[in-house]
């Protein structure tokens, strides 16, 4: 059979012609690189990455298949996948499926054959940008239209599309009972792996939908509060924002990403929507307090704006090295913190998964 031609355009016009990968038709969303070497199944069951169309830079993917194990949620969330080449086998003693095989049973439409240099480039330099994926557009002009007149994802509330559906335990299979804190996440579009590293710590966790009250969750008796990655606009998210405002001075409370910016919002600063975003697994971050500096897995196109945090109620803790935006930021009195960045990486570097270890000892302080 020969190769089904697709079309990945941006709204300013830019086409590539490729070739057809995963499933057939047509999908919309806002176009992002990431710069991470290997974890495109990660990157594809994260649910931070709905709402966006992902260009993989590096140019061999598919190579290593898809198993299970390596899903950080119950299916792929994002929009669309461009890659360079697509790999013709998956050769690593995982492997339970090949990534089009994977691409095609959940519905991801895809293109490979693309210049993702010449993208990539175009979005660093341009910005972030809405774009489309066809398998069956016969006339690009015509697909450009329908790009044009997709939904941008600026003041849209995806975290409602992404969060459970009602509250669950979380248990690693043939793992003995836990006796540690009992921790709530409000599962904005959690990954599993912050449940994985909580669960290393000896949590007993509870995920809760992100609409979730504050006094339904303080009636669970949590000894903490982790406020999960999830995609979109932050300021959209209001109902969290409130929830977390009714949180504050009652338990421990870490923000990781979206949760970062939804507490950054609850202390009365502003969120900004970056000019390309940072995704991959190579950001470097310094600590403001030790001058260490963590190489960094991050996911996200919105950041708090540092000028607006409120000196009397928190604080910077983290900056990122490449363009200075605030990576993490502490309440000045409260045991709160958040962090923008993954510290629970998959995929990306371990450097930081040390702060799963701060917020299990603000907990015991906090006892």
């Amino acid at each position: 059979m020969s190769p089904r031609t697709a079309w990945l355009i941006l709204e300013d016009g830019t086409a590539f012609r490729g070739r057809a990968v995963g499933a057939e038709g047509e999908r919309f969303g806002e176009a992002v690189f990431n710069t991470a070497l290997t974890g495109y199944q990660e990157v594809l069951t994260d649910p931070s990455y709905k709402g966006q169309i992902v260009c993989m830079t590096y140019p061999h993917i598919g190579n290593y298949g898809v198993n299970e194990e390596d899903a950080e949620s119950g299916k792929p969330w994002l929009e669309g996948f461009i890659i360079r080449e697509l790999s013709p086998i998956a050769s690593n003693f995982r492997a339970q499926e090949a990534l089009d095989a994977y691409l095609k049973r959940y519905g991801v439409v895809a293109i490979d054959g693309v210049d993702t240099r010449a993208l990539t480039l175009k979005l660093r330099q341009q910005g972030s940008m809405k774009g489309g994926i066809s398998t069956t557009a016969a006339d690009p002009q015509a697909f450009l239209k329908r790009v044009r007149a997709a939904p941008n994802i600026v003041g849209v509330d995806l975290v409602k599309q992404v969060t459970c559906v009602k509250p669950y335990e979380w248990s690693v299979e043939g793992s003995a009972a836990r006796q540690g804190p009992q921790v709530v996440v409000m599962d904005f579009g959690v990954k599993r792996n912050i449940l994985r590293q909580l669960a290393a710590q000896g949590c007993r966790v509870t995920v809760v939908p992100a609409t979730t009250p504050a006094q339904e969750i303080l009636a669970r008796h949590p000894e903490g509060v982790l406020l999960s990655n999830g995609p979109g606009d932050p300021a959209a998210v209001t109902y969290a924002v409130e929830t977390i405002q009714d949180l504050m001075g009652q338990v421990p409370i870490m923000g990781i990403c979206l949760g970062h910016q939804l507490l950054g919002l609850a202390f009365g600063a502003q969120t900004v929507k970056l000019k390309f975003g940072h995704h991959g697994g190579n950001h470097p971050v310094q600590d403001l307090t030790t001058r260490k500096v963590d190489i960094t897995s991050q996911n996200h196109n919105f950041a708090v704006d540092l000028d607006t945090l409120p000196d009397q109620r928190a604080m910077a803790t983290h900056v990122n090295l490449n363009d200075h935006t605030i990576e993490g930021m502490r309440h000045q009195e409260l045991p709160i913190f958040g962090i923008q960045y993954h510290p629970e990486a998959a995929p990306g570097p371990h450097d930081a998964q040390h702060l799963f270890g701060r917020f299990f000892e603000a907990m015991q302080a906090h006892a």
